[in-house]
């Protein structure tokens, strides 16, 4: 089974982080430009919240396209889902459907280990069936032909 931090094994430990006084003008400008859709909120060392576009959206949508002078407290997730390194494949994706959450931050007790996304599942899956897929035409390539069936009897 499939658990989470394989898939952080394989996706990396890259973390974006910012603190719940982040002006969300700068929030913005990370995200842009490291190209990520969420940045886990850390307050003193604990998880406080997410961020993600929609949040950001929102925002933006109120305050037609302004940022203003506005932090990331304002606007955060402050109650975000997150998962544990152990925690099922099958149990994420569960949880990102029910929650509609893109991006799940994973905790190792209080410590962030990263973040999974609905893409990283995606590319979960992908890498499974390619796996599978390739693990028969092997199976089927190894199958014993008609002749050696046939010297067999």
């Amino acid at each position: 089974m499939l658990k989470v931090s394989e898939i952080l094994r394989v996706k990396g430990h890259t973390l974006y982080t910012a603190t719940p006084d982040t002006p969300i003008l700068q929030a913005l400008e990370t995200m842009s430009e490291q190209d990520i859709g969420s940045l886990v909120i850390m307050d003193h060392g604990e998880l406080a919240g997410m961020l993600t576009f929609r949040e950001i959206i929102r925002h933006l949508h109120r305050n037609q396209g302004n940022t203003g002078n506005y932090t990331v407290r304002s606007v955060m997730d402050d109650a975000p889902v997150s998962v544990s390194p152990n925690t099922s494949f099958e149990e994420v994706q569960r949880l990102m459907l029910e929650k509609h959450a893109r991006y799940m931050p994973v905790m190792d007790g209080p410590t962030l280990m990263g973040v999974i996304s609905f893409y990283d599942m995606a590319q979960a899956i992908v890498a499974a069936q390619q796996f599978e897929n390739n693990m028969l035409k092997a199976y089927i390539r190894d199958w014993p032909g008609d002749s050696d069936v046939a010297s067999a009897q």
